[in-house]
């Protein structure tokens, strides 16, 4: 029953989060109206005449796709953050944490190089790239960590995602200050700036996330065989090497797609999982899910503020996730800190 009302109120804190970030804008359109409309859409039920025909179109056309693609890449960006995290058992590690956000830059930047700003084909080559460079950077550093081991070597894994990560973020700066005239283009995505608009991106990274999540949720009994360690896990009778790469294939083809569209987007993959671990337990069975559903709650949140704070200009959302994230995360440690010294 307590975890039933605890999902619950995820689900409340969701849906708060999707009325305001569908609400929230140059034009405020409030909740009855917003009713209205997708009643109308969905039901053919009639409209108050006296709303403003404008409200349809900037709902059905700009608000409820952004909504909708920036709840799946928080979903996507805190699923893969709390996988990382059991599998490496340690509360620190984020999504990135094996080179994802470098390669999906080292693309995004080098495709902008290659293609002028204003063409169509940028709209699409970009997120493409960056969701390429992103999966190939982790299979290269799957593939480092794996030779010459019979199993997947934790420490090696990291410090060749440290490593490669390195090299791929030389190699972005260096495309940047080669094209100086996408620079600040290029810096805008970087921060979690991608101009994303329409239905398109959703449906591109809808079935990736959808699978991956799905993949990730359905690991969390093998998450916690691994918390004992992957000899212990193996004597259990886990296959912890197939195991451990169907879980990063997932959580990386999960957070490329988010970072494709949305850019990157620090704190969330970092933050969430580790809150919800601190107020409801360390199960991932449980973890997963809340995770994905506060990921989806954070991001949309952030979203807001981004349009709020200089508004009528919006911000990245990364600097929104970098500001409020960085000072919540060190009370989040402090907070622990004290619990464990109270024990």
């Amino acid at each position: 029953m307590k975890h039933r009302n605890i999902g619950l109120l995820n689900l409340l804190i969701l849906a708060l989060a999707l009325v305001l970030s569908v609400a929230v804008g140059a034009v405020y359109i409030p909740l009855p109206a917003q009713v209205q409309i997708l009643l109308a859409r969905l039901l053919g039920m009639p409209v108050d005449p006296a709303l403003p025909a404008t409200y349809e179109t900037i709902l059905f056309s700009i608000r409820l796709p952004h909504t909708i693609l920036v709840a799946l890449c928080g979903a996507a960006l805190a699923g893969s953050g709390a996988a990382y995290q059991g599998l490496f058992r340690n509360p620190l590690a984020d999504p990135y944490l094996i080179g994802a956000a470098s390669g999906a830059g080292l693309g995004a930047v080098a495709a902008m190089a290659v293609l002028p700003m204003d063409s169509l084909a940028s709209k699409f080559t970009v997120p493409a790239a960056a969701f390429l460079g992103a999966l190939a950077l982790v299979g290269v550093v799957y593939w480092l960590a794996y030779t010459g081991s019979s199993s997947s070597p934790t420490t090696t894994l990291i410090l060749a995602g440290v490593a490669a990560g390195s090299f791929a973020s030389a190699l972005t700066s260096f495309l940047m200050l080669r094209s100086q005239g996408e620079l600040r283009r290029a810096v805008a995505w970087l921060m979690g700036g991608a101009d994303a608009s329409g239905w398109q991106p959703v449906w591109a990274v809808l079935p990736y996330i959808v699978l991956g999540l799905g993949v990730l949720v359905t690991g969390g009994h093998a998450l916690n065989v691994l918390q004992f360690g992957e000899e212990q896990a193996s004597q259990l009778g886990l296959p912890v090497r197939r195991v451990k790469g169907w879980l990063v294939l997932a959580a990386t083809l999960t957070t490329a797609a988010a970072v494709s569209f949305l850019g990157i987007i620090g704190f969330v993959g970092l933050i969430v999982p580790h809150l919800v671990r601190l107020l409801w337990g360390p199960d991932h069975r449980r973890l997963l899910p809340f995770s994905i559903l506060g990921g989806a709650s954070a991001l949309l949140l952030a979203d807001v503020l981004a349009r709020l704070v200089m508004a009528p200009q919006e911000l990245p959302v990364g600097i929104i996730t970098a500001l409020a994230g960085g000072p919540f995360f060190l009370w989040v440690l402090r907070y622990s800190q004290n619990l464990t010294a109270n024990e």
